[in-house]
């Protein structure tokens, strides 16, 4: 959606879709405006909530099924598994994907790695076209003035225009770029404690043949899960920019990490706002 600063400003219900890396700051800003009269919708909530809790459990209770102790109560339905998601703990997503490599150190098969990539592409298309109703919601039920979309930081990998239009009808979209330093923090993260992470097939498939290339491996099933990540963050990094780049360009508008930082109310995140549709403008 792209407003003019008069328009954005008489905008009574202000809706806004937040893109970026995780790390960014997504989430501590609509925490944030959630004290403010802001609905927080977490796409990644969404997503385990709704569209991949049947397939998070199952995998949990394929687990359990391993232990004998916990097998035999399962079986006799004297013990149930419940998903604890929470907006602040989205652990049980990340799980499900899950890391590809050696199933001795935690990772998964080729196949099964790319059946849970699937399954999290479409949970995320269905978790952003759901926005425009959860809109209508925030308003209607909560009692909301106001909307913001935390969207995952896939969004721009799901090459699907339609879910882009849907978020650029309904909300204002801004994309919240890393300075440089703050390149180099996510990397660094990511390098200390590497996390599972949802690749575009085509990017997975040429990367992964050059980094058997490069550890001079033949199969999957040698991969060291956690160094694969390691390996891959910084390319994922890089080759998101220029995606986040072109939808911010056509749809919406761009703020760094920098300017974030020092928003630290409402206000300050509003008049951010206005200074990047003038600056865009």
């Amino acid at each position: 959606m792209k407003l003019s600063v008069e328009k954005f400003r008489a905008w009574e219900h202000k809706s806004i879709t937040l893109l970026g890396m995780s790390g960014v700051g997504k989430t501590r800003l609509s925490a944030m405006l959630r004290q403010r009269n802001w609905f927080h919708y977490s796409g990644d909530y969404r997503i385990g909530t709704r569209y991949l809790d049947e397939p998070i459990l199952d995998n949990i209770k394929l687990q359990a099924m391993q232990i004998p102790f916990l097998r035999d109560l399962l079986r006799s339905d004297s013990i149930y598994i419940e998903n604890n998601l929470s907006v602040d703990n989205l652990k049980p997503v990340s799980s499900f994907l899950g890391k590809l490599g050696n199933p001795e150190l935690g990772g998964l098969s080729f196949p099964e790695f790319k059946r849970r990539q699937e399954l999290h592409r479409k949970a995320e298309i269905a978790a952003m076209r759901d926005v425009p109703e959860f809109i209508s919601k925030a308003q209607d039920i909560y009692g909301y003035m106001h909307f913001i979309n935390d969207a995952g930081g896939s969004v721009c990998e799901l090459d699907d225009p339609e879910t882009l239009e849907t978020l650029a009808q309904n909300t204002l979209i801004l994309y919240i770029k890393a300075s440089q330093t703050d390149e180099q923090a996510l990397i660094s993260r990511a390098e200390a404690d590497p996390k599972p992470l949802y690749y575009r097939e085509s990017f997975l498939d040429e990367q992964l043949q050059t980094y058997l290339l490069d550890r001079g491996l033949a199969y999957v099933a040698q991969i060291d899960p956690n160094d694969f990540v390691r390996w891959m963050f910084p390319r994922l990094f890089y080759s998101r920019i220029p995606r986040y780049d072109a939808i911010a360009s056509r749809y919406g508008y761009t703020v760094t990490t920098d300017e974030l930082a020092r928003v630290k109310n409402e206000v300050d995140f509003l008049a951010l706002v206005e200074q990047a549709i003038t600056r865009q403008s």
